[in-house]
């Protein structure tokens, strides 16, 4: 016979579970190719007992994007502490590795799930959701030697989303960019963002 009863600290690990088992199924088979029956399965839960924790799959990527920032953050400093990495390859690496998301463990939406997202978000949630993206984005640039302010914050934030989800969304997407050259669409892009970073390091140095 089924549990059907459980205590909340049952609860609040199961809960865990469910985000963790969610991130890196997406990190590594990407967010549109993981299936909630594929999450809740591999936690040992039904589907029924699944919604009572996230009502969509949407909330679900929410709270795996949350879960993944430190992670991202503790990459790009291992990045920049690598000794065999000069400062602007450690930075394109990082970004390399964001835009070819699957490919390094890292979940990164596309365009129509970061609609399906803030359709989801109510407006005090898609506040909490900007506050912990504008931390993220200025706790990088920080790891990167720039002394982060919003300005900087914001235009890092859009230079590097417009990266990531462009590289994902040719062709299928866009269908009309030539998708032929997608690689070195992205390529260029990387060059153009480090190279306004490393003006923004010269001009705004972290403090020490």
């Amino acid at each position: 016979m089924p549990k059907v009863a459980y205590s909340e600290e049952e609860r609040d690990r199961i809960r865990s579970a469910l985000i963790t088992t969610a991130l890196d199924l997406m990190a590594h088979q990407g967010i549109q190719h993981t299936t909630v029956e594929q999450i809740y399965r591999s936690v040992g839960i039904s589907r029924t007992f699944f919604y009572t924790f996230f009502p969509s799959k949407e909330d679900l990527i929410v709270e795996t994007l949350y879960l993944q920032q430190p992670r991202i953050l503790a990459y790009a400093k291992r990045l920049m502490a690598d000794s065999t990495l000069g400062w602007r390859e450690a930075v394109r690496q990082f970004l390399y590795a964001c835009c070819y998301g699957e490919q390094h463990g890292i979940a990164v939406l596309t365009i129509e799930e970061q609609q399906k997202i803030f359709c989801r978000l109510s407006p005090e949630s898609y506040q909490v959701f900007r506050q912990k993206q504008f931390r993220l984005f200025g706790s990088l640039l920080e790891c990167f030697g720039i002394q982060p302010d919003s300005a900087r914050i914001h235009l890092f934030t859009n230079l590097s989303l417009t990266a990531m989800v462009i590289r994902r969304a040719i062709p299928q997407t866009l269908p009309l960019f030539v998708s032929e050259a997608a690689d070195e669409t992205l390529t260029f892009q990387i060059d153009a963002i480090v190279a306004c970073m490393e003006q923004w390091k010269t001009r705004y140095p972290a403090s020490s």
